[in-house]
Order: C-alpha cells, then structure tokens, then sequence
C-alpha cells in the first residue's frame, strides 16, 4: 500500500513539475520572439529615411506587443505585462510579464498557486 501511494504521489509531483517547467520556457520564448517582433512593427521608417538614426515608436510598440503577446498566450491564465522601460532612440525596452499557475492534488483537492515571472530587456540591432 505504502509503495502505490509514494508511486501515485511521484506521478502527481511529476505532473505538477512538468506543468510549471512547460508554462515557464513557453513564457519566455513567447516574451522574447514577441519583444523582437513588436520592436520591428514599430520602427520608425520615416525618420530612419529623413536623418539615418534608428528608433521605434513607443505607443505603437507597447499596443503592438500587447496584441501580439495576447494572440499567442495562453487563454487559461492570467497574465501582468509591466513595462519598465521603453526608449525610443536607441531602441531599448524593459518587460516584465508574470503568469499565475495554479495546479491542484487529485487526491485531497488541494490548489496551489506559483507565480512565474519572466522578465527581459531588449535593444534593437540592425544589420547595418
């Protein structure tokens, strides 16, 4: 009886790990390709023409990686995105997104609630 318990309790503490580990690298991948696009979708064109110095627009990217990040995230949680910095000219951003996960015990019905945070700061390069 002692080794099907210990057994069913690693399956279950497996399960929760795998859970967390797969929301994790999902989140940070998810911030870092949508950060990058969102740079791109913002840069500013005009000015790159008129004067030569790069820049992004810090409206457009702020609305550009909420869209973006919303369209790929996980509808089954709740997410914070902070903005901790968004320079325009050189093109530098700061986010923090953070994620609630809650995962439960089959057999008591206990819930418990992680927090993950994934944070990155991000600079524009060009090839040029």
């Amino acid at each position: 009886m002692f080794v099907v318990m210990l057994g069913v309790a690693g399956i279950i503490f497996i399960f929760l790990f795998q859970n967390l580990t797969n929301v994790d690298e999902h989140n940070s991948q998810l911030l870092k390709e949508v950060t990058e696009a969102a740079m791109w979708d913002s840069f500013d064109y005009a000015s790159y023409r008129a004067t030569g110095e790069v820049r992004i627009n810090r409206e457009k990217f702020a609305e550009n990686f909420i869209r973006r990040y919303a369209e790929s995230a996980s509808r089954s949680r709740e997410y914070k995105i902070s903005f901790y910095d968004i320079n325009e000219k050189p093109p530098k951003v700061s986010i923090r997104v953070s994620s609630g996960v809650l995962g439960s015990n089959g057999m008591s019905g206990d819930t418990f609630n992680f927090n993950l945070s994934n944070r990155i700061d991000a600079i524009l390069e060009t090839p040029y």
